[in-house]
């Protein structure tokens, strides 16, 4: 019984990898939004997160995190790229650190909500859904102004968008992203997740 169950985890977990993969090397992982990408793939790590365990969060946050810092090393991605010419650590820390937080806390945050209200799991798989992209532009855009804020590429964007202060760069900057980001989550994780765990309880 334990094998079949690491088995399906594992097959699951290879799954939601490739659907990351697929995303991220098309165009359907990624809408360009003035100088950020608006992703989509905080979808599957939310989903992962909600049907599996922290651990799986963790993971795909990780692979997230993994092709968005490579896209930042290979010029893909112009603010990416202008960051890794300042600080590849920082980088690193804000492309990938930040997206395996975020699926790790989304997965226990769901687990949380879960326990909150045993008897909603519909509602704690759409706010579960939620809490993944918005967990990631909080984790995202902190790290970004903690490392990047003083130096001279974020300093010209904020001047250049007319914020005065770190936070209204932030509301500036991600504001029309992070709310389609937020509703497209929401729903289609949530709408995904909860079939796939009462699937999952009765094998």
């Amino acid at each position: 019984m334990k094998n079949r169950t690491n088995v399906r985890w594992l097959t699951q977990l290879a799954l939601l990898v490739a659907i990351l993969l697929v995303l991220n090397y098309t165009p359907l992982g990624y809408l360009q939004i003035g100088p950020l990408s608006a992703s989509l793939l905080t979808v599957p790590v939310a989903i992962g997160a909600m049907t599996m365990n922290p651990m799986a969060g963790a993971i795909l946050g990780g692979v997230f995190g993994a092709t968005s810092f490579i896209q930042a090393v290979e010029g893909k991605s112009a603010m990416g790229a202008a960051l890794f010419q300042v600080s590849p650590a920082g980088t690193f820390v804000v492309c990938f650190v930040a997206r395996v937080l975020m699926g790790l806390c989304t997965a226990l945050i769901f687990n949380a909500l879960r326990k909150a209200m045993p008897k909603n799991e519909k509602l704690a798989c759409f706010l579960g859904g939620l809490s993944a992209p918005v967990l990631n532009t909080v984790f995202f855009m902190g790290f970004l102004v903690l490392i990047f804020y003083n130096c001279d590429y974020v300093q010209n964007l904020a001047n250049t968008l007319g914020a005065q202060n770190a936070f209204m760069f932030i509301v500036l900057l991600v504001g029309v992203q992070a709310i389609f980001e937020w509703v497209l989550c929401c729903v289609v994780a949530g709408a995904v997740s909860l079939p796939v765990r009462k699937y999952l309880k009765m094998n």
